[in-house]
């Protein structure tokens, strides 16, 4: 037993150094409430993570029909028994007082508790109204990334099958629509071609606007690990923040934000003109190098620079590292998915790894991360817009296949027109096309940009809305019919994390009260609504979560994502597994593109593509005439300027971001003791020379404001680059007295600032394009400011700022630390 560690103060731990092509140590965390000792643990369940992308494999401690603390898996692949601290505090929040625990209906104006056949009854009276005079077209589906796949399924068979409506997307357009985009893009079909076990093998690890030690503190711990001993590998990291990946970065290159293209075709620049490409492995396995050798022809480190406002040298030191790695790993997040060009920034990453011929092999590979812990599930499942199975909405060998397995004539598939985003979702509502919206576990009246004109879309009299949720959200406090749901270890299914491992997380625990299963929600909505297929029998034939699953692993068949080979019993055996599984391979598969590219030919891929700039689409005699071969597709973009550019009234570029401590809209982390206190209230940050010109201090109540709205907080003077202020998306008002919109004291919540644009191949929000201006609103009241000390947003003078601490209750147990 070693002495226990706080993981508010420490968040990643102890060190258990390794080196290069070496197996990762294994190292067990663990934590249990107050008073509970590992004796009193009546059972151990397994679970994997629902506050972050990484997957990490846990038990879940029960004790008198409650949950008791949590503990690292040691065999798992994913985190080897590891934690971070949502994993390890997180659990807390489902013993929140304030948890929905029975339906609500609004009468005369508010919300008043009823019983579930009431409820149902009238979400299915108004979904008939509205599909007999309006058609399906009136009603949409707003999902999360926090479902279980089997919940996924069944509501993508009820939308498009049952309903037929093409309005079904998720919040996970907010996050990584353009990590799937990006695969599709150049591999001609999602699915992350690398694995985490390629961090074991790497020589250089590159991340492109990925804050990976907040955003997947295990996966971090694994590259620390790995600095820690012998042939560490060198880092370059893309972030205008010193986050803690830039402090250990070989190089840290700032950008000044929406510039990412510019300063990625710099670096193909460099690796072209040094020729450090693997000209036999782009000529077996891809197009398109010629284009792209023309496209970054002038795209010298000097050009950049003007662009980007990051020194020439720095970007040729940074090209002289990737193009010298012996086996490169790159990894993308929100600094890139966020920004101006999303798509076309991740996929220069793509083109930098291919012409490097870095893939397919350990330590050579990219990783399009995810946000949520089953992202990649609503992209599998078609609830994220995209039809089950990774099919091609273009292609009606594809629609066919799909009927063939639901039963149902092709034409009850929408096709004809692309999936509509979440974005066009919530214009079609504003406009007063979609009559009925059913928003599940997720938030858009803190998460959607522009929340003044969300507040006025969600508010209409006329707009129908359903909310599934566990606590009374902004969003569900505008709702016509609000659904409690059970959450994680109060039932079952599987989650699919970033790099394609799936876990089987099983019941622990009852839900409270009459709160149900969102999966036993949706197969009583379709039952009642009596859905069936060409046969006269019921559409969704499954009964319980082990049933959907089989059922998802028929529509899974001959797909890329095939899970075939898995079971609920494997899974349990097994932990983590990667897909494609099939019975030939039942440990899964490792990594992709082993072989050459196996999903890019004209019948078998996932899109055609679109124009990375305009959006437009490619079509599929295009693509035909392009990539008959089927093979990767070097997707070369020109870097255009920002939408939004600063002035005189608005002279700072606005960026919104994510905290260790907190996850989304802190539904779950805001009532954790030791993460809520970790990082309690919104703050401000901006630069030491910012400060100076503003003439503003640590801790001052300042205001933010941009042409849309304004927030307050206090301010942190950290290292971010100077031009830029940064806030954190996670803080609205649910926790507040004025409920779900701005107090008299001003905005808490960063998207009241940002902008109605997105990108136009993705249809992501951008959420880093914004201009602003700072304000002083008050001098300090000696409290400083609530920003964490352990993050990006250390301050750049600690002598005066006390260290983030989550509390006592994160040391009050026994087995609070590593054991």
């Amino acid at each position: 037993m070693r002495p226990e560690v706080d993981r508010i103060a420490q968040p990643w731990g102890d060190r258990t150094p390794y080196g290069r092509g070496e197996a990762w140590p294994v190292r067990v965390d663990s934590y249990l409430a107050p008073g509970v000792t590992a004796d009193a643990v009546e059972r151990w369940v397994p679970a994997a993570s629902l506050l972050h992308s990484n997957g990490d494999a846990m038990d879940v401690a029960v004790a008198h029909g409650r949950i008791v603390g949590v503990r690292g898996r040691p065999g798992d692949r994913v985190n080897r028994g590891r934690l971070g601290p949502k994993d390890l505090f997180g659990w807390q929040a489902n013993h929140a007082m304030d948890r929905l625990t029975t339906p609500l209906i609004r009468k005369g104006g508010r919300l008043v508790p009823c019983g579930w056949d009431t409820a149902m009854d009238r979400i299915v009276a108004r979904s008939g109204e509205l599909l007999d005079e309006n058609g399906p077209g009136s009603i949409g589906f707003y999902t999360t990334g926090q479902l279980f796949l089997e919940e996924y399924y069944t509501l993508a068979v009820i939308a498009r099958a049952g309903i037929g409506t093409n309005h079904l997307d998720g919040n996970t357009r907010l996050c990584t629509a353009t990590a799937a985009e990006a695969l599709k893009e150049t591999f001609g079909c999602d699915g992350q071609p690398a694995s985490y076990t390629d961090i074991d093998h790497a020589d250089v690890i590159a991340l492109f606007g990925h804050n990976m030690a907040e955003t997947q503190p295990v996966l971090w711990m694994r590259v620390l690990d790995r600095l820690e001993g012998p042939d560490p590998p060198r880092l370059v990291c893309v972030d205008p923040r010193p986050t803690p990946v830039a402090r250990r970065a070989t190089v840290h290159l700032a950008p000044r934000a929406g510039t990412n293209v510019a300063l990625l075709n710099a670096l193909l620049h460099e690796i072209i003109r040094t020729d450090r490409v693997d000209h036999d492995f782009v000529d077996a396995h891809t197009v398109g190098f010629k284009e792209l050798t023309e496209r970054v022809a002038d795209c010298t480190p000097s050009w950049a620079a003007g662009i980007c406002d990051v020194p020439a040298g720095k970007i040729t030191e940074a090209a002289e590292v990737l193009g010298g790695a012996e086996r490169l790993l790159s990894t993308v997040l929100q600094g890139v998915y966020q920004s101006h060009q999303a798509t076309a920034a991740a996929c220069q990453v793509n083109n930098l790894q291919l012409i490097r011929g870095m893939l397919g092999r350990p330590g050579c590979g990219v990783l399009q991360m995810n946000g949520q812990p089953s992202a990649e599930n609503t992209r599998e499942c078609g609830a994220n817009g995209d039809l089950p199975g990774f099919r091609n909405w273009e292609n009606e060998a594809h629609v066919e296949d799909l009927a063939r397995i639901w039963n149902v004539d092709p034409t009850r598939i929408p096709h004809y027109v692309p999936p509509t985003p979440a974005m066009q979702i919530f214009r079609y509502t504003e406009q007063g096309s979609i009559h009925m919206l059913w928003i599940t576990g997720t938030n858009p009246l803190v998460s959607l940009p522009e929340l003044h004109r969300i507040r006025d879309i969600l508010g209409q009299e006329r707009l129908f809305t359903v909310v599934q949720d566990l606590y009374l959200t902004e969003t569900a406090q505008l709702a016509d019919v609000v659904l409690p749901a059970a959450t994680w270890a109060e039932k079952t299914g599987t989650l699919t994390n970033a790099d394609r491992t799936v876990h089987l997380c099983e019941k622990a625990v009852d839900p409270p009260g009459a709160a149900r299963p969102d999966l036993d929600i949706l197969l009583d909505y379709a039952r009642r609504m009596d859905f069936r297929d060409q046969d006269g029998r019921p559409l969704v034939g499954w009964h319980d979560a082990e049933s959907a699953f089989e059922a998802w692993k028929k529509c899974s068949r001959s797909r890329p994502c095939d899970y075939t080979g898995m079971t609920y019993d494997r899974l349990r055996d097994a932990g983590g597994i990667q897909w494609p599984c099939i019975e030939d391979t039942p440990d899964g598969t490792e990594r992709l593109y082993t072989d050459g590219i196996s999903w890019a030919a004209p019948d078998d891929c996932e899109t055609y593509g679109k124009d990375l700039v305009t959006g437009a689409s490619v079509s599929e005699t295009e693509y035909r005439a392009l990539n008959p071969g089927g093979k990767a597709v070097l997707k070369a973009a020109e870097y255009v300027p920002l939408h939004e550019t600063t002035d005189e009234n608005y002279p700072l570029q606005l960026i919104t971001g994510r905290t260790l401590y907190h996850f989304h809209t802190r539904t779950k982390t805001g009532r954790t003791p030791q993460l809520n206190a970790a990082a309690p209230e919104v703050w401000v940050e901006i630069s030491a020379d910012e400060a100076l010109r503003h003439d503003v201090a640590e801790g001052d109540l300042v205001e933010v404001t941009s042409p849309r709205g304004s927030v307050r907080g206090r301010l942190r003077i950290s290292g971010i680059r100077d031009g830029m202020v940064f806030l954190p998306f996670h803080y609205g008002y649910w926790d507040t007295p004025e409920g779900h919109r701005p107090g008299a004291r001003g905005g808490r919540a960063a998207n009241e600032t940002t902008i109605t644009d997105w990108d136009p191949v993705s249809k992501q929000p951008l959420f880093k394009t914004a201009a602003a201006r700072l304000a002083l609103v008050e001098r300090g009241d000696g409290t400083g400011s609530p920003a964490p000390t352990t993050t990006a947003s250390a301050p750049v003078d600690p002598r005066h700022v006390p260290p983030t601490a989550g509390g006592s209750a994160a040391m009050a147990s026994q087995s609070g630390g590593e054991a």
